[in-house]
């Protein structure tokens, strides 16, 4: 290991770091296995153009320990990885330089599952799969895991207003949602569906404007307020580090739990938000339903929609009980569902 990477803040311990890249094809990125006592590594491809190579670094080491920790507290049996890949995802993906990044995975015979996350799409991963059998989220399988991170986080939900409210009922309740993309959308479906009222942002025009026609009566605000809204639950369904010592002081409902990666910039963040009496949802817990998807990939009987449903379903439970746990020890849910899962991959060596 690169001794200047283990001086990094966001290093922490991981096995593997690797960076890659193809003269040919402009391919290049980063790499990161971070634990593998549960399994091998598993963890998606983001496809993102970051300012500097140092930025994509700490992105990738942060984002796989975060998966190691998905992984356990969902009860998969796989390790904690990660890819970035260093581009614009609104040009176009050659198959050259899709088949360059297959070559990368299959140099970890199979030590590396991966897929699709923001910057990917089901299109690329029907190119991918061709060249690897590494690749999960095939299109006549698991396919696109947004219905199903969406369903996690929607299940997560319903735990966290049974806990402040007394019951889940989601109609009349207002949930401003960041990021209106596969699983914000997806999310937003369901809360629609159920007669709930929705406020969104999004940095892309389009997004928003297939919103306002998808859900009537959504309200549109800028991404930078989205949190300052009186609502019930926010969703952070976007990029991370939405909860930091400056939104946590404007954010104004009692809930918050959405689907982005890293959610708390900072490890200290959890307990200031604790110490304003908001609930949050752990993201790793919340959004777990992506990673129970393309899994189930890999289960021995091939994928069954309906194991997925179950586990995805069962957010709900696993997030009460750890909700439960926290309000009797009056400790951050951050603080436990980390110590939940760690219990898990590090008592297995």
């Amino acid at each position: 290991m690169n001794p200047e990477i283990e001086k990094l803040p966001e290093f922490d311990n991981h096995e593997l770091v690797s960076y890659f890249s193809d003269k040919k094809t402009g391919l290049r990125g980063f790499v990161a296995i971070h634990n593998t006592n549960l399994g091998p590594a598993a963890g998606g491809t983001r496809y993102w153009p970051y300012p500097s190579e140092e930025e994509a670094l700490r992105d990738v080491l942060n984002l796989s320990k975060a998966m190691t920790y998905k992984c356990a507290i969902a009860r998969v049996p796989y390790g904690g990885a990660k890819t970035v890949i260093i581009a614009d995802p609104k040009k176009l993906k050659t198959r050259n330089f899709l088949a360059a990044y297959a070559k990368v995975v299959n140099l970890f015979k199979g030590n590396l599952i991966t897929g699709e996350d923001v910057g990917m799409e089901q299109k690329d991963i029907d190119v991918l799969v061709r060249h690897s059998r590494f690749i999960v989220g095939r299109k006549n399988k698991a396919g696109d895991l947004g219905p199903w991170a969406a369903l996690g986080v929607f299940s997560a939900m319903q735990a966290a207003l049974s806990l402040v409210f007394g019951e889940n009922h989601i109609e009349r309740r207002t949930f401003a949602i960041k990021g209106l993309g596969k699983v914000g959308s997806e999310l937003a479906q369901l809360i629609y569906d159920r007669g709930g009222h929705l406020i969104g942002a999004d940095i892309d025009g389009e997004k928003v404007a297939l919103a306002r026609k998808k859900f009537p009566g959504i309200k549109i605000v800028k991404p930078e307020e989205i949190h300052k809204q009186k609502v019930d639950i926010f969703a952070p369904c976007a990029l991370g580090c939405e909860i930091n010592s400056l939104t946590i002081k404007e954010i104004n409902c009692p809930i918050v739990c959405g689907a982005a990666n890293n959610q708390l910039c900072e490890p200290e963040d959890g307990l200031l938000i604790h110490r304003r009496g908001i609930l949050y949802i752990p993201d790793y817990l919340a959004n777990a339903g992506g990673l129970i998807n393309v899994v189930g990939e890999l289960r021995r009987g091939g994928y069954d929609r309906k194991w997925v449903e179950a586990k995805c379903l069962g957010i709900r439970k696993t997030t009460l009980d750890l909700l439960k746990l926290s309000k009797k020890r009056n400790l951050p849910t951050s603080l436990i569902a980390d110590q939940i899962a760690e219990k898990m991959f590090r008592g297995k060596t």
